[in-house]
């Protein structure tokens, strides 16, 4: 894959690297724990917002 291609994940990437189902991924949307684009009539996780988002559940699970 190129840069460009890996700055975006697309929901299935999410669910594959989370082990969650889609509606797991949509309520981290929608709760706004986890930032998304919407692309056209595609939705988009930043790469970046991805990994933020697990390196705070990494925080949560060691305090």
């Amino acid at each position: 894959m190129t840069a460009m291609t890996e700055e975006f994940l697309t929901v299935p990437e999410v669910m594959a690297r989370l082990k969650v189902g889609r509606s797991t991924v949509y309520d981290l949307i929608r709760s706004r724990r986890l930032a998304s684009v919407t692309i056209g009539r595609a939705r988009r996780i930043p790469a970046e917002a991805f990994h933020a988002y697990r390196r705070g559940l990494i925080e949560e699970a060691s305090q």
